[in-house]
């Protein structure tokens, strides 16, 4: 893997107030955010316009997942409204994700997302899906990477695996982050930030070990730090 680790704030709210006083309250501890839907349902466009003007970067986590045309314009669409990172289904197929990958622009990322760090075994098996996990994930990288897509996001269980189907430079999008002493919440494919370092991730996901955290700053510099010693 290239370079540090870096963390992408999950953004797991529903107003721009809570936005805002979340980025004063965290400062220049991390450079990225993450806006998923909840927040961007409530808060519209002029959310990413807000993190930008703050010199954060915006991963736009939408998940597009659609017809070929319907999917390439909406990349289009959330890369100008300022989305650094942007992402599609994985399972949408090659064509889908060739044409979010037609939509990018020079220094923006589209990834796929693989299989959702909520989902284990049982619940991948529950819906309709044969074989396992593991190689569900690994043949979605390939495919994304095949299709010209940047990178993917899944679970650090699956991330040597990835660099192994698709070279260390295949950008992986760690979430399900959960510091040691952290409760795992909802997510079922969990790992710390340090393993998903030494597994090859580029980017870590981490929303409430930060967020609701007493000192947000202090704690998105505890996970810098546990990045930062890796491979030391």
């Amino acid at each position: 893997m290239q370079g540090l680790t870096q963390v992408i704030v999950a953004l797991d709210v529903d107003t721009r107030a809570e936005v805002e006083a979340l980025v004063q309250r965290t400062g220049d501890a991390v450079a990225w955010y993450k806006v998923g839907k909840q927040l961007f349902t409530q808060a519209g466009p002029g959310i990413v316009d807000y993190l930008k003007s703050q010199g954060k970067q915006v991963f736009l986590d939408l998940k597009f997942h659609d017809i070929p045309n319907t999917v390439g314009q909406a990349v289009r669409s959330a890369l100008a409204i300022g989305a650094d990172m942007v992402n599609v289904h994985g399972c949408g197929g090659r064509a889908m994700m060739e044409a979010a990958a037609k939509a990018r622009k020079p220094g923006s990322l589209v990834i796929a997302v693989t299989v959702l760090t909520s989902m284990d075994q049982a619940a991948f098996t529950e819906a309709g899906y044969a074989g396992t996990v593991a190689e569900q994930v690994s043949r979605l990288a390939r495919l994304a990477q095949t299709a010209g897509l940047d990178g993917v996001v899944a679970s650090g269980q699956e991330s040597e695996l990835i660099t192994a189907a698709c070279g260390p430079r295949f950008v992986q999008v760690i979430p399900g982050i959960r510091p040691a002493a952290a409760s795992v919440d909802d997510q079922k494919r969990v790992m710390t930030p340090a393993a998903a370092a030494r597994a090859g991730a580029h980017y870590i996901v981490v929303g409430r070990p930060i967020t609701q955290a007493a000192d947000p700053a202090e704690a998105a510099r505890g996970i810098v730090a546990e990045l930062a010693s890796v491979g030391k």
